[in-house]
C-alpha cells in the first residue's frame, strides 16, 4: 500500500486522552503484534474476519492488511481518524471495512459471519470493559490479541496466592486460555503514556475450565473479592448456609478469596445454584 507515512498523519493527529489514545509508529513492532495472532491463529487470519477496535491513525491497520488478513473490519468513534483511515480503505476496499461506531455499543453477533477474531491496541479507559462484553458472548471468537496496561495483564494471567488475583482472572481463565506474550514500554508510544503496556493472547476454551453458571460465578467472585482480606465465612455470609456450603465444596471457611481455585469457586457455585432449586 502506498500511504501517508504515520508520523506525518500523527502531527496533524493529537492524541485526545478522553478517548485513551496512545499511537504506536514502530512498523516492527505492530507487525509483532499482529504476528502473534497470525501465528496463534492462522485460520482465522487468513480465512476469516479480524475485528479491530480503536485503529487511530491506522499503524496496526496496515499490519494486519499488509500481512495478509483475509477481512478487516476496524470500529473507530474518532471522526478524525475516520478521515486518515479512509485512505486505507480507498486501497483495501475489498478486505477493510471501516465502522463509526462505540465498541462497547457493537453487536458482534451481527458484525460478520463465519470466524472471527480480535487484535487490537485497545483504549485503556475501556479496555477491561470491551474484554467482559465479549467474554459474555465469547462462543463468536476464536482468539484475542489485546494490548493492556500491564497490571491489567497480570491480573488477566494472576494465580492464586497472589496479589493480582480475582474475579477478572478467575472469569478470564475459566473462559480462556491466556498468556502475556510480551510487555511494550511507554516509549514505544506517541505520546508515551505513564504506564507500561502488554500484549495478551486470549484463546477461547472449548468448554469453561470447571462446570459452572457464569451468571453464579461472577456474582460470588464480586462478593468475595469486594472484601478480599476477609474470610470467606466473612464476605460471603450473605449467602445462606455459607459455612455449609463451603465444606461440601471442601473450602475452609477460614480462607480468603485470594486463596481459593478457579476448581473451588466453580464447586462452590454449583452448590449455592442446588440451594437455590
Amino acid at each position: 500500500m502506498n500511504l501517508t507515512p504515520l508520523r506525518d498523519i500523527v502531527r496533524e493527529l493529537t492524541a485526545k486522552k478522553s478517548l485513551g489514545q496512545n499511537f504506536i509508529l514502530d512498523e516492527s513492532l505492530l507487525n509483532k503484534i499482529v504476528n502473534v495472532s497470525k501465528q496463534k491463529d492462522e485460520e482465522t487470519f487468513s480465512r476469516g474476519t479480524i475485528i479491530e477496535v480503536g485503529p487511530g491513525p491506522g499503524g496496526l491497520t496496515r499490519s494486519i492488511l499488509n500481512l495478509g488478513a483475509n477481512k478487516l473490519i476496524a470500529i473507530e468513534k474518532d471522526e478524525r481518524c475516520q478521515f486518515y483511515l479512509q485512505e486505507i480503505k480507498q486501497q483495501c476496499e475489498d478486505r477493510f471495512f471501516l465502522i463509526n461506531k462505540d465498541a462497547l455499543k457493537i453487536d458482534y453477533a451481527e458484525l460478520t459471519k463465519g470466524k472471527r477474531a480480535v487484535i487490537s491496541n485497545l483504549p485503556y479507559n475501556v479496555g477491561t470493559a470491551l474484554l467482559l462484553g465479549w467474554l459474555n458472548q465469547i462462543n463468536l471468537f476464536s482468539s484475542f490479541t489485546l494490548m493492556f496496561q500491564k497490571e491489567v495483564a497480570e491480573r488477566l494471567v494472576a494465580v492464586p496466592k497472589t496479589s493480582n488475583y480475582g474475579r477478572l482472572s478467575i472469569i478470564t481463565q475459566w473462559l480462556c486460555e491466556v498468556e502475556i506474550a510480551f510487555i511494550v514500554p511507554p516509549g514505544c508510544f506517541t505520546p508515551p503514556p505513564k504506564v507500561t503496556s502488554a500484549i495478551v493472547f486470549l484463546k477461547p476454551r472449548k468448554q469453561p475450565l470447571f462446570p459452572a453458571n457464569k451468571k453464579t460465578l461472577e456474582s460470588l467472585t464480586s462478593l468475595a473479592f469486594n472484601q478480599r482480606r476477609k474470610m470467606i465465612r466473612s464476605s460471603l455470609k450473605s449467602i445462606p448456609n455459607i459455612e455449609l456450603l463451603c465444606e461440601k465444596a471442601g473450602i475452609d471457611i477460614t480462607s480468603r478469596a485470594e486463596e481459593l481455585t478457579i476448581d473451588q469457586f466453580c464447586k462452590l457455585s454449583n452448590f449455592v445454584d442446588e440451594v437455590k432449586v
